[in-house]
């Protein structure tokens, strides 16, 4: 991990940066967190948090036998979206990936609302495992969050909202594990992804936002006149 300097360079065209900003020594060179990386940092956090209660409140109230669940998924499409607008990937290619499969998945979520209307759209996912090809997507960009946070931290429940989340729905998709299987593993995916964002909320912002000097460094690979 980077350490902090104490000495303020000026910004990448030379602008002065504010003297309270931690500066750090990156790989391609000095580099500081701002106001607006903490903002985003912070909103990254309380967007997957979002998703994390969302989830597990969805599956807590599912086995109690509630009904009224659609806003839930929606708590959890909107938190999704903000993640991974605001998370810190510097590799471009893999960003939009995971967007794009947040997008397909909220879409196949969404023709399941029309389909069978939004209070049916768990009871049918149940009943007719096939429509998982349609919201599968939106798993997959979760499951590479987490293949992320566990890239970047090593955390233990980071691997088990990777590994699981793909384990629970194509072993379902395919017919290897029954409704129960399936849900317990989705509860024990559930509350790994709550203790990996409990546990984020004390890193300091560096942490998530990363090496931005590698961040400059590939901007200029992709513009090389401005390099």
């Amino acid at each position: 991990m980077t350490e902090a300097i104490s000495e303020q360079p000026g910004g990448p065209e030379g602008q002065a940066m504010d003297p309270a900003d931690p500066v750090f020594e990156g790989f391609y060179g000095l580099y500081t967190i701002t106001a607006t990386d903490r903002r985003e940092v912070l909103g990254y956090r309380l967007a997957l948090l979002a998703v994390a209660t969302g989830q597990a409140s969805l599956l807590w109230l599912w086995s109690h036998g509630g009904t009224v669940l659609w806003p839930l998924l929606l708590v959890m499409a909107l938190g999704l979206g903000l993640a991974l607008r605001w998370i810190h990937i510097y590799v471009r290619p893999l960003h939009r990936a995971l967007q794009l499969f947040w997008l397909l998945g909220c879409l196949g979520g969404l023709a399941l609302a029309v389909r069978v209307g939004p209070a049916q759209m768990l009871p049918t996912l149940v009943a007719d495992s096939r429509w998982i090809w349609a919201v599968g997507p939106f798993f997959a960009a979760l499951a590479g969050v987490g293949f992320k946070e566990f890239f970047c931290f090593q955390r233990a429940e980071a691997v088990g909202v990777t590994l699981l989340l793909p384990v629970s729905l194509l072993g379902r998709l395919t017919g290897l594990l029954d409704s129960t299987t399936t849900f317990t593993l989705l509860a024990i995916q559930a509350g790994l992804l709550l203790v990996l964002c409990l546990r984020k909320f004390p890193m300091p912002a560096a942490a998530d936002v990363g090496d931005k000097s590698v961040f400059a460094y590939l901007e200029n690979q992709r513009q090389p006149s401005n390099a």
